[in-house]
């Protein structure tokens, strides 16, 4: 007999969650092996399954990960003596360029690099990607637990280095040779897609190492070890089932960036769910708006200018406008409720805030200096 997964969404009547990702998440359930499905409270509808969901099942299904396996947020401590957000801004690098192990040979960012890269895979590494990636030097600003915080070597005014992205198409190669030939259904050989997977993740997490290295040098500090690093699409096998995280952050025990948006603070926060929620927590605020949606008002009531100096007084250096509008900070709902979602459910207890003062997207050729506008435009004459 076929029995439906139990569902709870972890989020207040005030929160804003679309009746499309609840109804996700029911459908989810309705899969052949699922016992749970638990909705964050940055819960939103995604391209088959929902976006910030613990889903956990005797079946493992690749498409409730998706193609960014491994994608997660690292936060790396930052030694700089003054921090001016207009000339940081014109000083990060083009995280759109590859490193190429060739070209790129002298880069002090590959002391980042131990051992091999993880399935070999160089396509992409050291960048960033688009949608909602980013790279973003913070200032700590309030501390809810100083002796935790201290634990983590942070106090109020230090800076920290975000960075949020994934797999950077080797995951999407991996969900690929999946479902060219089962489609959504389950993997057949689980132990040949989690070896798989598991390379994804390591790549992923090397990839923001790579990536905080990068900047680090180009900034003028020395790169240091993430303080945390947490991987938001991936599954793991638990309690002999396997627990499909996609948007959802691991919550039973560790500390987690939950994102804020580019106008508003992020959350560290120490976790401590348990199995009702997955053991997971919200990966960041969630989309409430779909990316058109998001062009189309964003496009009516903001400018360009108005997206790039944020309301916290942060810059967002980002060369692509349709993309500065489709990640406006009112794309997305509230940071503020979705913790205390999590607060209020006894999920996660917030540790402190960080404020943005650079994030980066994409390069803004316009106001590089001359010399590296030159430098990047001859990258791409040779790409």
């Amino acid at each position: 007999m076929i029995t439906t997964a139990t569902v709870t969404v972890f989020a207040s009547p005030e929160s804003w969650i679309e009746s499309d990702a609840v109804a996700q998440c029911h459908q989810v359930a309705a899969l052949d092996g699922m016992t749970h499905v638990a909705g964050m409270p940055d819960l939103h509808p995604g391209k088959g399954a929902p976006i910030g969901a613990a889903m956990t099942s005797r079946v493992l299904y690749p498409f409730l990960v998706g193609s960014d396996i491994g994608c997660g947020i690292a936060v790396f401590p930052v030694r700089l003596k003054r921090a001016v957000p207009e000339k940081l801004a014109a000083r990060f690098p083009d995280l759109d360029r590859a490193l190429d192990p060739e070209q790129d040979a002298d880069d002090p960012a590959w002391a980042a690099v131990e051992g091999d890269i993880p399935a070999g895979h160089l396509d992409g590494l050291g960048t960033v990607g688009r949608g909602n990636h980013f790279v973003e030097l913070a200032r700590v600003g309030t501390v809810f637990e100083p002796g935790h915080a201290d634990r983590l070597g942070l106090a109020a005014g230090d800076l920290v280095l975000i960075v949020h992205s994934g797999s950077r198409g080797l995951g999407e190669r991996i969900l690929r040779a999946h479902t060219e030939v089962h489609g959504a259904g389950p993997a057949p050989d689980p132990a040949a897609y989690l070896a798989a997977h598991d390379e994804a993740v390591r790549w992923g997490s090397l990839n923001r190492r790579l990536l905080a290295a990068r900047v680090a040098h180009a900034l003028g500090f020395e790169p240091a070890e993430p303080i945390v690093d947490q991987c938001h699409n991936s599954v793991e096998v638990r309690d002999g089932s396997y627990l499909h995280r996609k948007g959802a952050a691991p919550g039973d025990g560790g500390d987690v960036l939950i994102a804020g948006t580019r106008g508003t603070p992020s959350y560290l926060v120490a976790g401590h769910a348990g199995p009702e929620a997955g053991h997971s927590v919200a990966h960041g605020a969630g989309r409430k708006m779909s990316r058109a949606d998001a062009l189309r008002r964003g496009r009516a009531k903001h400018t360009v200018e108005e997206l790039r100096r944020t309301p916290v007084g942060s810059l967002v250096v980002c060369g692509d406008r349709q993309l500065l509008f489709e990640e406006a900070p009112t794309a997305y709902k509230r940071i503020e409720q979705v913790i205390d979602d999590l607060v209020r459910h006894e999920l996660a207890t917030p540790v402190a805030t960080t404020i943005p003062l650079v994030t980066y997207k994409t390069p803004d050729l316009g106001s590089a200096p001359q010399r590296d506008r030159r430098d990047q435009r001859r990258r791409r004459g040779r790409a």
